[in-house]
């Protein structure tokens, strides 16, 4: 299965119930990431990649063709690894309740320059989130 085909499977999932455990193998089996918006303050990655990222009032994740990025670096350290990881690394970025001409649309935007498909996570009938997927194999350095 390719990002497009799962994307299709994905679109119009309800909230809290995202993923089937057979989506979720058959993504990791294929070097798929999902990504979606989780209760107030997460960023949730299944498939490839599983584990969450805090993303209170939203915030940003960080991959590679190796997966997801931990910055365990002190404040203030120079951390030579991290920095030289971040330079392989593109950004996924988690908007809390994006806005359109000033009205709040939905709780959660993911969007990445990474290449991707879009699919809508519904709450009842009203768009909770728009999450991705994408191919660890897409993943490009920066420079």
């Amino acid at each position: 299965m390719n990002a497009q085909e799962l994307a299709e499977k994905l679109n119009g999932v309800a909230y809290r119930n995202e993923v089937t455990d057979e989506l979720e193998k058959q993504a990791k089996a294929d070097g798929l990431v999902i990504v979606f918006g989780a209760s107030d303050d997460l960023m949730e990655f299944r498939g490839a990649i599983y584990d969450e990222v805090g993303a209170w009032e939203g915030g940003s994740a960080f991959v590679t063709k190796d997966g997801l990025i931990e910055n365990e670096c002190a404040e203030g350290d120079d951390c030579p690894y991290f920095k030289k990881q971040m330079e392989k690394a593109q950004e996924i970025e988690a908007v809390w309740c994006p806005e359109d001409e000033g009205e709040v649309f939905a709780s959660w935007w993911i969007q990445s320059e990474i290449p991707h498909h879009n699919f809508d996570v519904v709450d009842g009938d009203e768009l909770y989130c728009r999450g991705l997927v994408f191919s660890l194999a897409e993943v490009k350095a920066k420079n």
